[in-house]
């Protein structure tokens, strides 16, 4: 990963240590994806991460914007009691068409009530009526009339690349409602502006005078000192056959299109096809590469993702030669670096967003998986595509006029001047951006502001964190919600037979409230008064926290044990799931007491608050070892019930697994063969094929994390040594062609990485 500049470290500190909502920008090639990754792997807050577009969401390792908060695909009017005309072809939601949707099944509720974190990625492409839907939306499921409920939002985009798309007539009537069409333009932005952070460390381009045309031309001041020095490199009889290597942007898909098959279909020799392994649930609309892969030896090629392995051997647009192709095997010359690798699949996860019961962390769940060669043909692609790809050489047909971006999206992607051809002269027309955007862009913060605004930001979040893990009200209302429903419950029901349970439990927590008021008035005063200090904050939490967890621990206990008993109980399941409800709150209130106690220590002992510090194994256990011992309890005194009784989950949801921190997709293959899995249960466990499980262990072979004695018995291996023995081509095809059906292309590459 690149060193992170001094903007990732304030935006990293921001995420970590405040509720700030920010804006996240910068120049192509600055690492906004590296920076993504690395907040989504350090954060200790619970995140979810959308993006607009299918594709954008499976990049971005996250869902779309649509599904995440169940919204419609039709245009957001952003008030009450209206009523837009309609077409055939244009739709219209208001506010209160829109609450239709917020019926929405327990678990997606309960990722969005859990959310402390919202990272929306290609925000150039968010509508300004969408994002205030999902504001709207937001308010309305967590009960909080906050910006979003509450939640802070991270929004990552550059927005002199793609503009959002509005048609003219759906315009007609957004413009009475928006000055303009991009995120900024929505209402909740207008009202409460995110901290605007722009990445100016640039690691594609080294070259000043390049790097000084490509920040001109974003910043709509391109000269024309700019344009002849760009219009040096327009060679209009460039021969792309004879120049391997360079990829040609154009700005129409067909043209793209034609270019590459005319390109494959003038190679000699056998073309072959291939196709992806999907398994589970993965909707062709969201696949990230075509279905179809068709390619001949000498095809040029791009890769389009970057290389997770230790090798690092492409990244996301490097240029490549197919030097040998056969059913099971892609091989890829690079000739600058005189070097060819075997192209591995890649796998691509479509997930969804649970609430782990209990820990009441946001985990993913893979609904399925795609699995493909991560690379396309490359004798051209359309600027729209480029977007996020890095080139070394490239041609610009720009003979059609470029809209407002294009230039600099096309430009922005190569390395050096010293590899641009132009196709045509450069005119000055049609290339310069979105006024709005410029404008927009002067909000950039300076450090002065970022470091103040972190301090006091800083307190801020410790203050309301603290504060708020004491604010037990709303809990309080639940619990007397809960015993005021018995009254409306005919005498004879099986809950009326708890309805002393539930006054004892609702006395106990109201009893808590109003000390834990006087508190949170304490601690104002603690944090605002003139002689701050934070070992006294520190030993008053800690009182707190032990005079509060009690009664706490004691409700927990509770409403367990009630659960445990009611799940045995036939035609009670609207009375267990209104108490799994009331459950899920007062785990997530004991959780959160217990964080803030952490959160103190760390800010006391001067330690960055982040996920590593902010993790424990008391707090990561404690629902799970409370119910143990309540499971073995109840075992004890209904030691008359049927043993096989004591297993019976009838109302409850199924458990998930809990989750680790996230791990490379071969280190989650070894776990599970530590675990005594075999090869069919780890494809079967991971949604994946057993062709690709294999490929793993081809790796962990390799690395001597595994040896070959394992996977394959020992009769095997003495022929496939024989077969080996004096081979020493790059390829497996000739061996393979040579024994037919004695070897599968998995046992030939499990042996080859033995050696």
């Amino acid at each position: 990963m690149h060193e992170l500049s001094e903007e990732a470290i304030y935006t990293l500190k921001f995420i970590n240590q405040t509720q700030r909502s920010l804006f996240l920008t910068g120049k192509a090639g600055t690492g906004k994806t590296t920076l993504l990754r690395e907040i989504i792997r350090s954060t200790h807050k619970n995140t979810v991460v959308v993006a607009p577009t299918g594709i954008a969401a499976l990049n971005a390792g996250g869902v779309t914007i649509h599904s995440m908060f169940q919204l419609p695909f039709a245009g957001f009017i952003p008030e009450y009691n209206k009523a837009p005309h309609f077409s055939d072809t244009v739709k219209f939601e208001t506010k209160d068409t829109l609450r239709r949707h917020f019926r929405m099944a327990g678990p997606k509720k309960s990722v969005i009530v859990n959310m402390e974190l919202l990272i929306i990625d290609e925000v150039s492409m968010l509508r300004a009526d969408l994002l205030d839907a999902i504001d709207f939306t937001m308010r309305s499921i967590r009960r909080k009339d906050f910006p979003f409920g509450g939640v802070q939002v991270l929004f990552i985009g550059d927005l002199l690349q793609l503009p959002p798309v509005i048609r003219n007539e759906e315009w007609e009537t957004l413009r009475n409602y928006y000055r303009g069409k991009f995120f900024f333009h929505s209402h909740v932005m207008q009202q409460y502006p995110p901290l605007y952070i722009e990445l100016s460390k640039i690691f594609r381009q080294t070259d000043d005078k390049f790097i000084s045309i490509l920040s001109n031309l974003r910043n709509n001041q391109i000269d024309s000192k700019d344009i002849k020095n760009l219009n040096q490199y327009v060679k209009p009889d460039f021969d792309l056959k004879e120049n391997k290597g360079y990829i040609t942007l154009t700005t129409h898909n067909a043209k793209a299109d034609a270019m590459n098959i005319q390109s494959l279909a003038d190679l000699q020799g056998k073309e072959m096809t291939y196709l992806p392994e999907i398994v589970g649930d993965f909707p062709e609309k969201i696949f990230p590469v075509e279905e179809k892969l068709n390619l001949k030896i000498g095809a040029q090629i791009m890769f389009v993702k970057n290389d997770l392995s230790l090798e690092k051997n492409y990244f996301n647009g490097k240029m490549g030669i197919i030097k040998s192709l056969s059913e099971q095997e892609i091989l890829v010359h690079f000739p600058d670096e005189n070097k060819t690798i075997e192209v591995e699949r890649y796998e691509w996860k479509n997930i969804r967003y649970l609430v782990n019961p209990d820990t009441k962390e946001i985990d993913e769940e893979i609904l399925g998986t795609f699995t493909h060669y991560p690379i396309k043909l490359a004798w051209a692609i359309t600027v729209h595509k480029s977007q996020g790809l890095t080139f070394d050489k490239a041609a610009l047909d720009v003979s059609q006029v470029f809209l407002p971006g294009q230039a600099y999206v096309a430009l922005s992607r190569l390395r050096s001047l010293e590899g641009l051809i132009l196709l045509s002269p450069l005119q000055m027309n049609g290339i310069s951006n979105d006024q709005d955007v410029v404008q927009y862009s002067m909000n950039k913060a300076s450090e002065d502001f970022l470091q103040t605004s972190l301090q006091k930001e800083t307190t801020s979040f410790v203050h309301n964190y603290l504060k708020n893990s004491f604010d037990w009200k709303e809990l309080a209302q639940e619990w007397r919600n809960h015993q005021y429903s018995y009254n409306e419950d005919a005498e004879k029901s099986e809950k009326s037979k708890h309805m002393q349970w539930a006054k004892r439990q609702a006395e106990t927590i109201g009893s808590i409230v109003e000390p834990a008021a006087k508190f949170m008035r304490q601690l104002d005063k603690l944090f605002y008064g003139e002689a701050f200090d934070i070992q006294f904050v520190l030993e008053r939490i800690n009182a707190a926290h032990d005079y509060f967890m009690k009664p706490m621990d004691a409700l927990e206990y509770e409403i367990l044990w009630k659960l445990e008993e009611v799940k045995r109980v036939k035609k009670a399941k609207a009375f267990f799931q209104e108490l799994y409800a009331l459950e899920e709150l007062q785990t997530k209130a004991i959780l959160r007491l217990m964080k803030a106690k952490l959160l103190i220590e760390i800010v006391a002992s001067e330690l960055e608050i982040c996920k590593e510090n902010l993790d424990s194994t008391e707090i990561r256990s404690y629902k799970s070892k409370k119910l143990e011992s309540i499971k073995e309890e109840f075992k004890k005194t209904h030691a008359t019930l049927v043993e096989e009784d004591y297993e019976v989950e009838r109302y409850a949801p199924k458990k998930k697994a809990q989750k680790e921190p996230k791990k490379s997709t071969v280190e989650e293959t070894y776990e599970l063969w530590l675990q005594k899995n075999s090869l069919a249960e780890i494809a079967g466990i991971r949604k994946l094929t057993q062709q690709t499980v294999s490929n793993h262990f081809a790796k962990l072979i390799q690395s001597g994390m595994v040896s070959i004695s394992d996977i394959l018995p020992e009769d095997k291996i003495r022929e496939l040594a024989k077969a080996f023995d004096g081979y020493d081509e790059e390829s497996l095809n000739e061996l393979k062609e040579k024994y037919g059906n004695k070897f599968t292309w998995d046992e030939l590459k499990l042996f080859k990485a033995s050696l």
